[in-house]
């Protein structure tokens, strides 16, 4: 570790050194000097203060660093609002377009594709894209090679440790075909809003969190909202091949389930360490390309060597890969740029354009107990999203060396 007293010159060479250790995907902290007399420790996801204390009475003595009260998270990128609103729009495009297409897939087409296959190609396309953003942050092959050493094929507990997760995303995933083949776009949108719930409730239980009283609300408004979509399922009259609703919301809830258990789960593993997000998803889709594997081979397997691991495969579905390959990725980019409000307008919007879409491709009979859950579910999710306000007093000893600490930087 440098001392805060240490030549510029030398400052700079560690700075530099941190940065690449970041753009590696290295979880070590490195430091490296600014002015004021303060050390900045350099983390992929944080940067935090260490203030330079001498001696212990004051008097002379070498620096010593000391984390400081004050932490600084990375700051955030001004973009404007037009750009806001184009992540918004395309979100919402990605989320409505990927449910109604994939519908279509599984009542319109005549040769039914294997869904446990397309499952397993997206998280393929997924773990390519992945690689590719890791390699344009790591800026050159043999930083990346270094970054896939250490933390991918070097490290089999944490291969072992993103298993879980992955496990349960093939879940999902393979519900959310079985759901759609059996419910109505529109109705899934609408009901596949309980992870909100399954996720708060899982984030109280294992990251220790609370929730407001107006985000409870909130909850119990979108349970109700669902219960009333669902007490009077609307029925899609151009759909001609059999369907089992109470499959379909079966399959849904086991989807929420694990939408919030795994949801939770990663981003307790991505805090628990400095390793890069696109390391992370390396790791996890990894193990995901073999659970899914082995789900093909148990679910489909006699017939998939029998017609093929693409039989049935249209532009169509290849549409819908595309779109849930992307949607994820481009989700966690637009979290960067947006916030709570507009994921929650985002949703609402995405229901909205669904039921559209089922009236028009697959005449969806809107019913009243439809509409009003569907309206309490959209309000549900505004209210959820919005910002918790910090009604905590500050005491005035606290005030007073908050001000004396603003006072030494």
């Amino acid at each position: 570790m440098f001392a805060a007293s240490e030549p510029a010159a030398e400052r700079g060479r560690v700075e530099q050194d941190a940065l690449q250790d970041i753009q590696a995907g290295r979880s070590s902290t490195r430091w490296f000097g600014a002015a004021g007399g303060a050390l900045w420790a350099a983390a992929p996801h944080s940067m935090v203060r260490w203030e330079e204390r001498r001696g212990t009475a004051g008097g002379p003595g070498p620096a010593v660093l000391k984390p400081s009260a004050s932490t600084m998270s990375p700051p955030k990128e001004n973009v404007s609002l037009l750009f806001k609103l184009y992540c918004l729009t395309v979100m919402t495009l990605v989320a409505a377009t990927y449910t109604v297409a994939l519908r279509y897939t599984r009542t319109v087409e005549t040769e039914l594709y294997f869904s446990t296959t397309a499952v397993c190609v997206t998280e393929v396309i997924k773990l390519f894209l992945s690689l590719g953003i890791l390699a344009k942050e790591t800026g050159s092959l043999t930083r990346l090679i270094t970054s896939l050493k250490e933390n991918v094929f070097g490290s089999p507990k944490e291969l072992l440790k993103l298993s879980v997760p992955s496990v349960v995303y093939a879940v999902q995933n393979n519900m959310a075909f079985v759901a759609l083949s059996n419910l109505d776009a529109a109705v899934y949108q609408v009901t596949y809003q309980l992870k909100i719930p399954c996720t708060a409730l899982c984030t109280v239980l294992m990251l220790s969190r609370t929730l407001s009283k107006l985000q409870w609300f909130s909850v119990f408004m979108l349970c109700g909202g669902v219960t009333l979509v669902q007490w009077e399922p609307a029925q899609a009259t151009k759909v001609q091949v059999e369907q089992n609703p109470w499959l379909g919301f079966g399959a849904i809830a086991v989807a929420v389930f694990c939408s919030g258990f795994a949801g939770v789960y990663f981003e307790k593993v991505l805090k628990s360490s400095d390793t890069s997000l696109w390391v992370r998803n390396i790791q996890l889709y990894l193990s995901g390309i073999v659970v899914n594997l082995f789900v093909v081979y148990m679910s489909d397997g006699a017939k998939v060597l029998e017609k093929g691991f693409f039989y049935g495969y249209t532009y169509y579905v290849w549409f819908v890969v595309f779109l849930a390959s992307v949607g994820g990725l481009y989700t966690s980019v637009v979290v960067k740029y947006t916030d709570n409000i507009m994921k929650g307008f985002s949703a609402a919007a995405a229901i909205v354009l669904s039921t559209v879409a089922s009236v028009i491709l697959f005449g969806l009979q809107i019913t009243v107990t439809f509409s009003l859950g569907a309206l309490l579910v959209c309000i549900s999710i505004y209210l959820y999203g919005l910002p918790r306000q910090d009604t905590t007093k500050i005491q005035p000893s606290e005030t007073k060396t908050s001000k004396e600490r603003l006072a030494t930087v």
